[in-house]
């Protein structure tokens, strides 16, 4: 999950609805493991299979969208703070979740797990999704050194926030534990003194 994070420029995954709880990303009755690999395979798990495994009509499902960018309605994330949702998104492969609005505990373990959350405004999201489900071949850029997000559709861009410690992070492809680490001659000469 490590990644260092610069430019991504990459087609999308549409999904429309607002106040997606973390039940709803990872059902609870898939928190029984510690490690944070395959989570991804249950992944919105009610809204994409049926009680005997059988597919359902859903966004995750249908080959015509693909990449490596959820763009999801506003309040992504809401209801418990279980991390395993952020683990969910990552192991799927989303790098960057695009939304109006995120819960404060959800934005952060996305960023604890290598996922970019991009906050943007709504009428900026609206003509996202709605040039992503007109052309499902639509690309976003995603400048973490600027700290922009661009519709190529469009070519509008907007800037968004990001605290400069966990910008740092993503960019160097460090945990808080290798940040630490990185820092440990430093920590040592202050404690030193």
């Amino acid at each position: 999950m490590k990644q260092k994070f610069d430019i991504i420029r990459s087609t999308c995954v549409p999904l429309p609805l607002e106040n997606v709880d973390t039940d709803q990303i990872i059902p609870a009755r898939f928190l029984k493991a510690t490690d944070r690999k395959g989570f991804g395979e249950n992944l919105f798990r009610d809204w994409r299979y049926n009680p005997d495994g059988t597919k359902k009509d859903f966004v995750l499902n249908d080959p015509t969208y693909s990449g490596c960018i959820l763009v999801a309605g506003k309040n992504f994330g809401c209801g418990s703070s279980r991390e395993h949702a952020a683990w969910a998104i990552a192991d799927y492969g989303f790098r960057v979740v695009v939304s109006s609005f995120f819960a404060d505990i959800h934005k952060q373990n996305e960023l604890n797990n290598f996922v970019l959350p991009v906050v943007v405004s709504e009428a900026f999201l609206a003509q996202l999704l709605a040039d992503i489900q007109t052309n499902p071949k639509t690309e976003v850029t995603v400048d973490l050194p600027n700290q922009t997000i661009t519709n190529e559709a469009t070519g509008e861009s907007e800037h968004f926030d990001i605290n400069g410690y966990k910008k740092y992070c993503l960019m160097n492809a460090l945990d808080d534990i290798d940040f630490l680490l990185k820092n440990k001659e430093k920590i040592e000469a202050y404690e030193n003194k």
